[in-house]
């Protein structure tokens, strides 16, 4: 059986699903192929009871006011006709980067930030301000193909290495695929959207973001077809002709966009000619803690917590099972409004894939509960004062992302060799999403939109 489609969207991610949504605005008949039976991919969701959890998204970056022009999430509204409204977005109070017992506290507001710098490292402020006007100046960068190192960049301006490390953690840990560093383009790109910009969290979660693709995907007349994986890309004469599914089913399409990363997409393509794409070595695991208590109770304010036992934040992939002087917490209930009726704790720290790969049931179960005991006895040390009782606890690790996403090793960001202009070697295969560098909800979005008007709706597109 065959059938044919303007465009082929492998993976009903935020990527492939905004590629969908602004294809299908333009007239374009498109089917989205999504192996799994939930779409978001990387920012999913999942139910344990009553109780729904999101997967991924810890906070919603590149924060705007209604009505704020020229911004990438005001142009992602803009691009795919969604009200501000719709998205019920609310602001996180603060977060804060936690050294030991020194920390630094930033909100919405840039000039938090700037005060702390000043007050825990007063020689530095002048050069942060001057990095910050530096930042100010690129407006509107794509990611570099041309690794340039943020850290040499950075070094311009902060000489004092805890200092660096505590403004990368943040960064590093919502975008790079590259251990210890990220490209020039990307850490400009993550720090407006970080701390120019910064947090909120729709009300609902990130089911409130994928009902609204889905509606909007589904009234354009988008096909998106669940547990229907792509065994095969099928190219001619290296061009692409379209998909082989596991049902058997050939799917021809003019264009083919793959929003399951860069290493997965070359893997399905059988060519001599096709590159071999790094497979990234960041993984993380994820504890998801549920307290009778909700954080405010027990006097913790802080919306996420990036924490380091250590003087130094250390971004790469563990020899051990998971990285023990290092964890972000995430406190949901901490953002200014949260339809959450108990306390909801997140805690992620940086995880070794081969390792959980390896283990065996048993094992594998031993592993998660020290996961468990380790995550608890962080808690006591950074929130002392969280005195709820425990209601309910869960872990997926590198090897569950591996599972319910598709991406090697379980590489969240990804493959740390990006294609910013989505371009793969193969007349009409497209990239979007991770690997194309732009990262997070909001970044993923607009990889979606930027691929499909940079390469298929060039002559028809009217912005």
């Amino acid at each position: 059986m065959t059938t044919k489609y303007d465009v082929l969207i492998i993976g009903a991610g935020m990527s492939g699903m905004a590629a969908g949504i602004r294809l299908a605005m333009f007239g374009k008949t498109v089917c989205i192929a999504e192996m799994h039976s939930l779409p978001g991919g990387l920012n999913s969701f999942y139910q344990r009871g009553s109780r729904k959890f999101d997967v991924g998204l810890h906070a919603l970056t590149n924060f705007v006011k209604k009505g704020t022009k020229g911004h990438p999430l005001s142009k992602i509204l803009k691009q795919l006709r969604i009200r501000y409204d719709s998205l019920q977005l609310k602001e996180q109070k603060s977060s804060k980067v936690q050294f030991r017992d020194l920390e630094i506290n930033f909100s919405n507001d840039i000039e938090l930030l700037i005060s702390q710098v000043a007050k825990n490292f007063p020689e530095e402020v002048d050069g942060f301000l001057e990095l910050i006007k530096n930042i100010n100046i690129h407006k509107d960068l794509l990611p570099s193909k041309d690794f340039k190192s943020a850290r040499q960049f950075v070094g311009q301006y902060i000489k004092n290495k805890m200092l660096e490390d505590m403004i990368f953690y943040p960064i590093l840990f919502y975008g790079s695929s590259t251990e210890h560093d990220l490209d020039v383009n990307s850490f400009i790109i993550l720090f407006q959207s970080v701390y120019l910009e910064g947090f909120s969290r729709p009300m609902g979660g990130v089911r409130t973001i994928i009902d609204i693709l889905l509606d909007k995907f589904n009234a354009l007349g988008g096909e998106l077809r669940y547990r229907h994986k792509v065994e095969k890309i099928v190219t001619k004469n290296s061009k692409v002709q379209g998909a082989l599914l596991n049902n058997g089913e050939m799917i021809e399409a003019d264009y083919v966009i793959s929003s399951i990363g860069y290493p997965e997409t070359m893997s399905l393509v059988e060519s001599q000619q096709v590159t071999t794409p790094a497979v990234g070595r960041i993984s993380p695991i994820e504890t998801i803690f549920i307290f009778d208590k909700k954080p405010a109770q027990c006097d913790i304010d802080s919306t996420i917590i990036y924490y380091s036992n250590q003087d130094r934040y250390n971004y790469q992939k563990p020899t051990t099972a998971i990285d023990e002087t290092s964890t972000s917490i995430c406190l949901p209930n901490n953002f200014s409004d949260c339809e959450y009726d108990e306390g909801v704790i997140r805690l992620t720290s940086l995880a070794n894939f081969d390792l959980w790969d390896s283990f065996k049931s048993t094992e594998y179960k031993a592993q998660k509960q020290k996961v468990v005991e380790h995550s608890l006895e962080t808690l006591k040390a950074v929130m002392p004062s969280l005195n709820g009782e425990l209601k309910f606890q869960d872990v997926f690790t590198p090897k569950t992302i591996k599972r319910f996403t598709g991406h090697m090793a379980g590489a969240v960001y990804g493959s740390p060799d990006k294609l910013p202009d989505g371009l793969t070697g193969i007349e009409n295969l497209l990239l979007c999403g991770t690997d194309q560098g732009l990262i997070g909800i909001v970044g993923t979005l607009l990889s979606g939109i930027t691929i499909s008007n940079m390469h298929i709706l060039t002559r028809d597109w009217k912005g």
